[in-house]
Order: C-alpha cells, then structure tokens, then sequence
C-alpha cells in the first residue's frame, strides 16, 4: 500500500537527494540509488510535511505483505527543529491512521533517536533491529585483503587469478542485456520452490532490468567480470555521502571458485581510483540470514550502523 502521493521518480531525483544528502544518516537505505532501485519492490511514497520529508515503504520480506512502516523524517537543513518535527511526525502518523494501518517508524539509525526523543519527550519506545544492521569496511582492507584476517579471501582471490582469464569493466548501459541474461541464469540456477520467494525474484528481475538501462542517469557505481567474454559475475552500488559507497547488488557464478573474491575486490579498487575521497565501503544488512551473517562478519568490518524500529507511546 502507498501512505502517499508521491513516487520515486527520476524527475523528482533533484528534490529526494536534497533531503537525503541534508543530514549524515549513515545507513545504506538513505540514498537515491537505493530507493530508485527498490521503489516498486518496497512500494515507496513520500510528501513534504512542516520543512520535512516522510517516505513509506512496505516490507516486502513478509511474505504476507507487513504494514506499511515509515522511515525516519528527513531534513535538507541538516538539522531538526524539536517543535516543528513533533507535529510534523504527528500529521504523517494521520496519514498512516487515514488509510487504516498502525504508525511506526523503522531503520532509524542509532543517532537519530535523540532526536526524534527531543520532540517527543518520554514519548517514543525503540527496539534494536538487528537483521538490518548495515556492515561498513574500510575500503583499503577490502582492497588489499591483507594480513591474517584476511588470509582465507585472499587465497580464494589468488585462486581465481591464477586459474582464469578475466576482464574487469565498468558497467554501461548498453549492456543491459547481457546484464539480465546473467541475472536470469543466475536465479535459475537457485531452483526456488517457495512462491513468495518465487515472486521476490521476478520483482528483482523487473527492479534490476531498469536498472541496468539508467545506470548513468541515476548515478549508479557499477562494474562486471567477464570470463572468456561472458560476463559471469556483476555488482551495483552508489554513493552514500562523499566518503562512503554503497554496495547495492553483488553476483556471480559459484562455479567459478574465488570470483565472489574478486567482483567485490575489483569493484572496491575501480571505486577507489574513481572516487578517492571514498574510504568506507558498506556492503549493507545481513537480512537475519545466518550465511550471510557469517559471510560480512568474515570481512571484518569496522562497524554496525545500527538501526532501531521506534513507535510512538
């Protein structure tokens, strides 16, 4: 369900990111490249209310369709006025309580809840929502895969360097279908039997295929590795802030043993020769999963941006 009128559009791009570069959010959620990405998927809508931005969104891993929830407002000041928020919030909570649904807010990252406190004093609960924690690297470890700790990723990128030929390119439009014949052979190879997750995929394809065709409009990180000329594995991201990017999508071919290794080291190495102010890479949430728990904890990061979700009393 949309809570309101407006669509993340690329004509209104302009105004979105003015909002979401307006304050240091720090979570890989706040920015343009995500929310263009996921806009269908998670059914976002937003409104300006009282100087601030109010976006919803559905959480489409419930596989019966949860509430709608909020994000926390946004400010292009880069700061929020307590009175001003208070009744700001409370207009949007009747927007929510107009089509039906319960009002709270979730990914709201640890340092906004002092905020939101101060608008509404003894007036908020917040519980930790740890499947969305976002994982943030520093960008040099994951370039150089140095030391013991990253002793096991650089044997497996060695691996794939010294067993194939390869080419790493950065990603253009014009490639799109190459792009989506990668991507529909990967998701077939998943073999999939829940519905829920079935139908998950089919939006992925539908969010990625656009994707891939305005990935110079929408301002898109992007890069591939092609193996005898085929591209076998690919990632997408952007930028979070002028010193932090986001890695959005990241897939290859298991087939080939250590070309996770590689996407993620050759995307984090073209990144940094493109961007050098960049020095922090997150590679987003582990959804709750176990593996992929595991898996960005094996990175090391050298931090959690934690998210809470908050309800008002």
């Amino acid at each position: 369900m949309y809570i309101f009128d407006g669509r993340v559009t690329l004509e209104d791009r302009e105004l979105l990111e003015s909002y979401l570069t307006g304050f240091d959010y720090k979570t890989s959620g706040m920015t343009y490249t995500s929310m263009y990405m996921w806009r269908d998927i998670n059914l976002f809508s937003w409104e300006e209310i009282g100087g601030y931005l109010f976006i919803s969104a559905a959480d489409n891993l419930d596989p019966v369709m949860g509430d709608p929830f909020m994000f926390p407002p946004l400010t292009r000041t880069g700061g929020y006025e307590p009175g001003a928020l208070r009744e700001a919030v409370l207009e949007a909570k009747r927007r929510f309580e107009g089509k039906g649904k319960p009002f709270h807010m979730m990914l709201v990252p640890f340092h906004m809840l002092d905020i939101l406190g101060e608008a509404f004093p003894g007036g908020i609960a917040f519980e930790a929502d740890r499947p969305n924690f976002d994982y943030v690297y520093n960008a040099q470890d994951l370039a150089e895969l140095r030391g013991r700790d990253f002793h096991a990723k650089k044997n497996h990128l060695n691996y794939f360097k010294g067993h194939y030929e390869y080419t790493y390119e950065r990603m253009t439009p014009d490639m799109a279908g190459e792009a989506m014949a990668f991507i529909r052979a990967f998701n077939e190879r998943k073999n999939l039997e829940d519905p829920h997750e079935r139908e998950l995929l089919e939006f992925e394809e539908q969010a990625m295929r656009d994707v891939f065709v305005n990935l110079d409009v929408v301002g898109y990180l992007s890069g591939c590795i092609r193996i005898g000329g085929k591209i076998e594995a690919l990632t997408v991201g952007g930028l979070q802030g002028p010193k932090t990017a986001v890695v959005h999508v990241e897939k290859a071919n298991t087939e080939y043993r250590g070309l996770y290794q590689a996407i993620a080291n050759e995307f984090v190495k073209a990144v940094m020769a493109g961007h050098r102010n960049v020095s922090r890479i997150n590679r987003e949430e582990d959804m709750g999963l176990p593996g992929l728990r595991k898996a960005k904890l094996s990175l090391h990061p050298v931090k959690l941006v934690e998210k809470y979700t908050v309800t008002l009393k």
